[in-house]
């Protein structure tokens, strides 16, 4: 199997994260269901860390190009220090666990690893200077999340950094109004990856416009302010974006991002019937801009009767991954949930039974990242990419069977098998998180990119 390119060679290559020795169940993400959940409970982030590349490595064994995006460093020493814990980095810590022990679980999150929410891609294709850009979501919602983006600002930046080829884009203004969870409210469509596309941006509410309320429970991460200015900073032609708002009755079930109730690749759209206000007219839509750029957009509904939006909150049924074989067919990466779900797993027969596009279902255990509540398509940035503009990132990023095995051995010599709450007190965490990564960097070819490694 390998995966489909263009007429003009490009590629969609799927970055995915790898977790940090920190990985743990904070509860931190109001609105995650299983984040929320599995609170407090024992995690395993060497288990967690090796799930993850095994995914990378049977898609890249499958013909699909794979990159990995690194962790960032964890604990947070300067994000408590700049909320009043002083000394050394020891005492910060000791300080942060007798005082203000969420803080402390806040400032170790592993959540960098869903690198679905690290940015939000536009390909040259779709661009008015003909670059790949890239701007850094705030992540506005979540403290534990709005601490990542100047790091992965200068992560992306060592992976893609030919200006040539590249455009960066600080994070939107770290306000409300502008919230931005990056690509998981972000897909796009084409008939081939190196053709102009549509970009599909989704919003659970408006900051300005009382058109588009928000849900009534949980929080609507993603405002249409920031989906417009994302849209504005990449050059997008209005042509080529269409924008919808989420259900926010579905928000309020758990749906806290859009790839949580949809996922898209190439022509297709597979998404729930709950999944969007004005359906028909998002369809239309899309349907319209899509065949003036030369596709055709096959729309796949999954009915409510068949499965619940509680069975896709819990199973992950669409945060799965939708990849091009080279017959023209797509195939779905689900999580183990979906294959313990009866009803889903129903369904999922039934599809691949169909004269589709969905041809074949292939199911990966990642127990530890779904607990924390991510599966496999938070796990991964998609970015379609020109074959210049793929010989152009840094290879060293670049999966490969010899990385692969680096990796593991990485992870083996640097990671925890146990990490409970308490174990965040423990100031040795830090050093060894910090050893870890400045390894990393060297493996990856990234250079100086995390704080201890700049001040």
């Amino acid at each position: 199997m390998s995966v489909t390119t263009s007429s003009n060679n490009a590629y969609e290559v799927n970055f995915d994260g790898l977790v940090g020795p920190t990985h743990n169940y904070g509860g931190l993400s109001y609105g995650n269901v299983a984040s929320q959940g599995n609170s407090q409970q024992v995690s395993n982030p060497q288990e967690a860390a090796k799930q993850g590349l095994a995914k990378m490595k049977a898609l890249m064994e499958m013909g699909f190009k794979q990159g990995v995006l690194a962790p960032q460093e964890r604990p947070d020493v300067a994000a408590l220090r700049r909320i009043g814990f002083t000394g050394s980095d020891a005492e910060v810590i000791a300080r942060a666990a007798k005082e203000a022990m969420p803080l402390l679980v806040a400032s170790c999150s592993a959540s960098s690893m869903w690198t679905a929410n690290a940015c939000t891609v536009s390909p040259s294709a779709d661009t008015r200077d003909g670059k790949v850009h890239f701007t850094a979501a705030n992540l506005n919602c979540k403290f534990h999340r709005s601490l990542e983006h100047p790091t992965t600002s200068r992560i992306l930046g060592a992976m893609f950094a030919d200006p040539t080829h590249f455009a960066h884009h600080a994070a939107l203004p770290a306000v409300a109004q502008f919230g931005d969870e990056g690509a998981a409210n972000h897909t796009r469509f084409c008939k081939d990856y190196g053709d102009a596309g549509v970009e599909f941006f989704v919003f659970g509410r408006s900051a300005f416009d009382a058109r588009f309320p928000g849900p009534q429970r949980y929080p609507a991460r993603q405002t249409l302010e920031a989906s417009q200015a994302v849209a504005r900073l990449h050059g997008l032609d209005d042509s080529g974006v269409v924008y919808a708002q989420q259900n926010p009755a579905v928000i309020d079930q758990g749906v806290f991002h859009n790839d949580v109730i949809a996922v898209g690749n190439g022509e297709v759209l597979f998404y729930h019937q709950d999944a969007f206000l004005e359906t028909d007219k998002v369809l239309a839509e899309l349907h319209d801009k899509l065949s003036r750029r030369g596709g055709r957009l096959q729309a796949v509904c999954v009915p409510r009767d068949a499965v619940s939006v509680e069975d896709a909150v819990h199973s992950y049924l669409f945060n799965s991954q939708l990849l091009s074989r080279a017959d023209g067919s797509m195939l779905l990466i689900v999580p183990e949930e979906c294959r313990n779900n009866e009803r889903v797993w129903q369904y999922l027969s039934r599809l691949t039974a169909d004269d589709g596009p969905i041809r074949e279902v292939k199911v990966f255990d990642l127990k530890q990242s779904m607990q924390n509540g991510g599966g496999p398509a938070c796990l991964r940035l998609r970015v379609a990419l020109k074959e210049p503009e793929l010989n152009a990132v840094n290879s060293g990023v670049i999966m490969t069977p010899s990385l692969f095995d680096t990796l593991n051995l990485w992870v083996d010599k640097h990671y925890r098998d146990r990490m409970a709450e308490s174990d965040l007190a423990d100031p040795q965490l830090l050093v060894e998180c910090r050893s870890a990564l400045d390894e990393l960097t060297q493996i990856l070819k990234l250079g100086s990119v995390y704080p201890f490694q700049l001040n």
